[in-house]
């Protein structure tokens, strides 16, 4: 058994690193810069560079790489159904990132959006050549995605067998047996959660109320005095 939780959360704690270092790849690409562009303006001026970051192409990264590191939260406070619902999420906002970037890195689509930016400007510049992509933006994006995808599968599949925040903070947990014998075992029980008076002497073990059962060395015990009924009283 102890094995079997210890995996648990070496697999919990792998799947969590994963999905903050998935988000963090995403928000870190979102504000590098993946293209630039050349500007054509009119009259005797140079071409005009133009460097468009990950999100003004594409504002998924950003969004999804926030939502990673709250599904992280998520699966340590959720159990059960929400936690597979959370890595669903997860895997699908991964998804979600790959087809954006492979949708805003296309050529035809870097251009419109470096002409975009350029009308947008006020200006009458116009696209001189085919923007240039920088390959390390869209790869840490891609990169975070996968991380995001992969965690969020296993989230989906492995998650109910996690540890969670305790039981501690379950209304209906169940008291563990233990007795606190010194102030200090009465504190780290109440820290714990348990009950620390639930084997204290006295209590569940059916002896009668003042009845000693406990028998002297070398004698045998003393039987509880039974009660007599009380006697009416005579008329006068």
């Amino acid at each position: 058994m102890s094995s079997d939780r210890a995996r648990d959360r070496r697999e919990y704690g792998i799947t969590t690193l994963a999905m903050v270092a998935g988000a963090a790849l995403l928000l870190a690409a979102a504000g590098r810069h993946w293209v630039t562009g050349v500007l054509d303006v009119p009259g005797p001026v140079a071409p005009t560079a133009i460097d468009l970051t990950g999100a003004d192409l594409t504002g998924t990264p950003t969004g999804v790489g926030w939502a990673g590191l709250a599904a992280v939260a998520g699966l340590y406070a959720a159990r059960g159904w929400v936690r597979r619902a959370i890595g669903l999420l997860t895997a699908a906002g991964g998804v979600l990132v790959l087809a954006s970037v492979w949708s805003a890195t296309r050529p035809g689509v870097l251009a419109d959006t470096v002409a975009s930016h350029a009308a947008a400007s006020g200006g009458t510049a116009q696209v001189a050549a085919e923007p240039d992509l920088a390959a390390l933006g869209p790869a840490m994006a891609a990169a975070g995605a996968l991380a995001l995808l992969l965690s969020g599968l296993l989230a989906t599949v492995r998650s109910p067998a996690w540890p969670g925040m305790g039981t501690r903070y379950d209304r209906d947990a169940a008291p563990r047996q233990h007795q606190a014998e010194t102030p200090s075992d009465l504190w780290r029980s109440l820290d714990a959660g348990d009950d620390p008076t639930l084997d204290a002497p006295g209590r569940g073990d059916g002896r009668a109320d003042g009845a000693d059962r406990t028998a002297p060395e070398g004698g045998t015990a003393t039987a509880p005095l039974a009660r007599r009924p009380a006697e009416p009283k005579e008329n006068s």
